[in-house]
């Protein structure tokens, strides 16, 4: 039988980019819920601390585990010596934390942070910067996990691999693992079905954000930011959108697909309860798991 475990990210409760999007509870009370909701792992965010020493007695606590977290890359144009300075820290907490990866996010050029740049002025290489790219993302990754500590690539709106031909073309030039998230490539037009079949070799991390089509569709990228479309709704938890998570995870399951299926959903919390929401997508999530004949670790 196929084995999963359930976790979330604490963006529902802060938001990095935006504090405006975040509610007023502290790390321990974010953890509290999160355990009540029924998940056993949380990815990290900014309001964590960086050592098990302060971390710990709080994970242990709520019987929670470190199940990944960001890393905010500059690969695209920095350099590979200053990065694997930058994330030695983030590596050694995760080591010991036992966290299954570091999730890679490229914020080179990416304007997902930017309020004053819209959708459209993320930015776009080609096929010859991409295979550059792609080895260069491949030579850290392969440098992090020597260190004990693997790396999963997220694709994000607004930054450079957002959609389903850029995906695919980092891919063909990379060798990096993939973190495959179901909201940003609902929004950014692809196909997730097919990323899966195109590269389910590759995905060692899921995370199960969910859109709303309805808000999705009013979204004018030439106009508006990514956290213009993230105050307006277009994120939700498995339950309350519209992507069809039964066949994805059905999809999963049929290439024996193991391991976390994170809950990442950025918006407001005052219209959006972090309880609430928490509960709603475990609840689906694991119904959905069941029936696709994952056990479910507790």
């Amino acid at each position: 039988m196929l084995r999963a475990k359930l976790g979330i990210s604490p963006i529902a409760w802060w938001n990095d980019d935006d504090v405006n999007l975040s509610d007023d509870v502290s790390l321990e009370e974010a953890l509290r819920q999160a355990s009540v909701a029924g998940f056993v792992g949380m990815e990290t965010g900014q309001r964590f601390p960086m050592n098990m020493q302060e971390l710990g007695p709080f994970l242990d606590k709520y019987n929670m585990q470190v199940c990944g977290g960001w890393f905010s890359g500059d690969l695209l144009t920095g350099d590979i010596e200053r990065e694997k300075e930058r994330i030695e820290q983030q590596l050694q907490f995760f080591k010991a934390a036992d966290a299954p990866c570091i999730v890679y996010g490229e914020v080179s050029g990416s304007v997902q942070s930017k309020r004053d740049k819209t959708l459209s002025q993320k930015p776009v290489i080609d096929e010859a910067e991409m295979a550059l790219y792609g080895r260069k993302v491949s030579d850290f990754a392969e440098y992090c996990e020597k260190q004990g500590m693997p790396l999963s690539y997220h694709h994000h709106m607004g930054a450079v691999v957002e959609n389903e031909t850029e995906l695919d073309l980092l891919m063909k030039h990379s060798s990096i693992p993939l973190l495959f998230d179901a909201g940003h490539m609902a929004f950014a037009g692809g196909d997730n079905m097919r990323v899966i079949d195109n590269h389910h070799k590759r995905i060692t991390h899921v995370h199960t954000k969910d859109v709303r089509a309805d808000v999705m569709q009013t979204i004018d990228k030439s106009q508006q930011s990514f956290l213009d479309a993230v105050v307006k709704g277009v994120f939700t938890v498995p339950g309350d959108g519209d992507i069809d998570f039964p066949a994805l995870i059905k999809q999963l399951a049929g290439y024996d697909y193991e391991g976390w299926f994170v809950v990442e959903a950025e918006q407001d919390p005052k219209l959006n309860p972090p309880l609430e929401m928490a509960r709603l997508g475990h609840r689906t999530l694991q119904d959905i798991l069941t029936g696709a004949g994952y056990q479910i670790e507790t």
